[in-house]
């Protein structure tokens, strides 16, 4: 394709893009630099896109994966679960009582394998790959199942400890 219809396609479609990243980030600047880098990555392939429609793919699925990647990099408010992962200078009451809440949580909202998981890995320290082989599942499905069930745990402490 050739410069100038490459920068017709991102031109025509920027608002878009611009909604796409805004939606992913929730910051101007940061959907600003997403879709700015989106571009530059583009335009040293630009001899290999033939279509207005694959520009217009390529472009959607660059910008994505750039503002996961944005994502990612960022810092995430984590909640320890046990004692010794927490530093905060509660008293030693208050973190026994965060620890019965978060214990309560995992009890209340999670499967039975998020939980098996969730133990095995946190409480007895077993890699993703022996956790998945006892169980009978895939490494990419036993992590997947972690994640789920952390953030199980997030959301219903952080609604408790707003309400």
């Amino acid at each position: 394709m050739s410069e100038e219809a490459l920068i017709n396609v991102f031109t025509n479609l920027r608002n878009k893009f611009l909604n796409i990243a805004l939606h992913l980030l929730a910051n101007d600047s940061d959907a600003d630099d997403a879709l700015q880098e989106t571009f530059c990555r583009l335009w040293p392939r630009r001899e290999n896109i033939t279509t207005d429609a694959e520009a217009e793919a390529l472009t959607a699925t660059t910008l994505r994966n750039l503002c996961i990647d944005n994502l990612r990099k960022r810092k995430l408010n984590t909640i320890p679960i046990d004692e010794q992962h927490d530093t905060t200078d509660d008293l030693p009451d208050e973190r026994e009582e965060h620890f019965r809440e978060i214990e309560e949580i995992i009890e209340q909202e999670l499967s039975p394998l998020q939980k098996e998981i969730l133990h095995s890995k946190e409480y007895n320290g077993e890699t993703i790959e022996s956790i998945a082989r006892r169980l009978g599942l895939q490494p990419a499905a036993a992590r997947m199942q972690l994640s789920r069930a952390r953030k199980k745990i997030r959301e219903c402490y952080q609604r408790r400890i707003q309400e």
